[in-house]
């Protein structure tokens, strides 16, 4: 028995179907992530596991005790919220003691608990301070502190970050790592952004349209996706379809004609339909000397420079497609390419990253890794 599970869950709103069949399984101290495009569901499946929504149909279990139509307040479930809705009548100490409070702990315990939980987020002396006295980093870690003091069994935070600029938004999420980890409280985090999703989580889990596409590893998920769209949502890459062979292969022949050597996966056969996907950072640029391998000839169509970064997007003729390319700038350098520039671009087979082109989306004994 998982510490958590959440089987076959849907969510109807009238004719739509917001989540659909979504099963997962969670164990106890981890912490995962959810990522997926705007719509995906995941946000509704946490309100579900929160008790904030009723489920349509599926169970959600928590230490082998049904949740599925308990009361949100029976749950004992801590809850952050995109944005925070910290009370702004009551001081820090009184926002994070609430929980405690609801639940009939005396005074002095309270006080005890919100100074451990100051301190455990790095706020000691805030207590009697009010919501709008403090940064938005400082108010997300009240709303985080809150949601723990009460000793929960699980953590939901909905896109907790988002209302940060991107720098607070790094340290934070260094921070909140930090707090789960010292806490050990099991923990799900949804986000859109896939940066959070990958180096946060201990698993990930990526949904699209009410459905789990993948859970698992985030490297895995990266590195090895399961279907079309988990390789074409995580990263920046570009697109082709063609047809496996394993002779004289392994190589996959694109629509265009153009053979790219590959190297062999499990999921895929002789003959069958696939995406393949070539991420703009594992794909560079060749000189005369280069091995000829997956090399093609191309135009700079557009520059995109972003200071330490340039990513350019190269338009080839022999792929019948723009292939986005992502280039370093030497410090102090101008080595920038222009536009219009004539290149060689090239991909080792390693790093083509392809999937059958129906790719299937995860069915319940799949998502429970």
């Amino acid at each position: 028995m998982s510490f958590l599970e959440i089987d076959n869950l849907r969510k109807e709103f009238g004719g739509l179907t917001a989540v659909d069949g979504i099963s997962l399984t969670v164990e106890e101290g981890e912490f995962i992530t959810v990522v997926g495009p705007s719509g995906c569901g995941k946000s509704t499946t946490l309100l579900n596991v929160a008790g904030l929504q009723t489920p349509t149909a599926g169970t959600i279990r928590l230490r082998g005790q049904d949740l599925t139509d308990l009361p949100a307040y029976e749950r004992d479930i801590g809850v952050v919220f995109q944005d925070y809705a910290l009370f702004p009548h009551k001081t820090v100490g009184e926002n994070i003691g609430f929980g405690l409070k609801m639940r009939g702990v005396d005074s002095e315990q309270r006080k005890s608990r919100v100074e451990e939980m100051l301190e455990i987020i790095s706020l000691e002396g805030y207590a009697e301070m009010y919501p709008h006295e403090c940064s938005g980093g400082e108010q997300q870690r009240v709303a985080v502190a809150r949601a723990l003091a009460f000793d929960p069994d699980l953590v939901l935070m909905d896109e907790p970050l988002s209302n940060l600029d991107k720098e607070l938004r790094h340290s934070m999420r260094n921070e909140l790592k930090r707090i789960q980890r010292e806490t050990g409280v099991t923990t799900i985090y949804v986000t859109h952004n896939q940066t959070e999703a990958l180096s946060m989580g201990d698993r990930l889990a990526v949904l699209n349209d009410g459905q789990v596409e993948q859970f698992g590893d985030p490297k895995n998920a990266y590195q090895n996706p399961e279907t079309p769209f988990v390789a074409g949502f995580l990263g920046q890459s570009s697109r082709l379809d063609g047809v496996y062979s394993d002779s004289p292969g392994p190589q996959i022949e694109t629509t265009s004609g153009v053979t790219f050597d590959v190297t062999p996966q499990e999921q895929v056969g002789d003959g069958d339909d696939v995406a393949l996907f070539l991420r703009n950072e594992l794909v560079g640029f060749a000189t005369g000397d280069a091995d000829p391998t997956n090399t093609f000839e191309g135009v700079v169509d557009e520059v995109d420079y972003q200071g330490r970064d340039v990513v350019y997007l190269v338009e080839v003729p022999e792929l019948d497609s723009v292939v986005e390319v992502s280039g370093k700038r030497k410090h102090g350098g101008t080595d920038v390419l222009e536009k219009g520039a004539s290149v060689s671009i090239s991909i080792a087979p390693e790093d083509v990253i392809y999937t059958p082109l129906e790719g299937q989306v995860r069915t319940a004994e799949a998502a429970s890794v």
